[in-house]
């Protein structure tokens, strides 16, 4: 599926091409599915901490001014085909159609470290169509912060092929990764799930909160992601909101 080269990982295959979506009902509010981003944010012991600061602040100074530091891949956030692939594009050549529109949610009921299998996934309703986000509420963002957060269950490599070859165009959980938890993980682990999507141009979203409103619902989706020029990811506010399941008619 793709080769290791002194230089890096190849595999990048292209964006592939959906079905345009009809215009969309509105059937709630937008939800705001991303944690708040701050110096207390949980992260894997890998990545280092992130850090907000003020630079100037009132009334000391004449306007308040913050400073950021922290990874692409900590919080709420979405990888780019960079993440796994040296000749993927990064964040600012992602095409806005990748950025929006509509898919499903879907709730498992599962356990620490349990295989989301493709045969679970096909169960699943709504029904995933051609050019849907798919996400997955597990239920696992009420233990963000805790000590078993990283007992996170993870994706099959059946699972992963599976969203593919229904033209999902982007999967988000409410965990920290779809591949493998990352104390399980083997010295020669190399990330299957996250090739298997990421080289199709099937983007992913990771550490997702506040799903339950939308369990079982059709919805419409906003990345609200950075253009960060060759950015491997990028922090996210992802909103979105239940919908009809017919589009408007023309």
């Amino acid at each position: 599926m793709c080769d290791i080269t002194p230089d890096g990982r190849r595999g990048w295959r292209g964006w592939r091409g959906f079905p345009a979506a009809g215009a969309l009902r509105a059937k709630g509010a937008w939800h705001d599915l991303s944690h708040r981003l701050d110096n207390d944010l949980p992260v894997p012991h890998v990545f280092p901490k992130p850090h907000f600061s003020r630079l100037m602040s009132m009334p000391q100074a004449k306007l308040n001014l913050t400073r950021i530091e922290m990874v692409c891949h900590v919080g709420t956030h979405l990888d780019a085909p960079l993440h796994l692939f040296i000749d993927g594009p990064g964040f600012d050549e992602i095409p806005l159609e990748m950025l929006h529109g509509q898919g499903v949610v879907w709730k498992l009921d599962v356990e620490p470290f349990q295989d989301i299998t493709a045969e679970m996934l096909a169960t699943m309703r709504p029904a995933v169509r051609p050019g849907d986000v798919v996400f997955l509420h597990t239920g696992w963002a009420d233990r963000f912060g805790s000590e078993d957060y990283m007992s996170n269950p993870a994706l099959t490599v059946d699972a992963a092929h599976w969203l593919v070859d229904r033209g999902v165009k982007a999967l988000g959980v409410d965990f920290a990764t779809p591949d493998m938890a990352l104390e399980r993980r083997p010295a020669d682990f190399d990330w299957p799930v996250h090739k298997i999507l990421l080289s199709q141009g099937t983007l992913i979203a990771e550490n997702l909160a506040s799903l339950a409103p939308l369990a079982g619902e059709r919805v419409e989706i906003v990345f609200g992601a950075l253009n960060i020029a060759g950015a491997d990811g990028s922090p996210a506010r992802i909103l979105a909101r239940a919908v009809h399941s017919e589009p408007v008619p023309a």
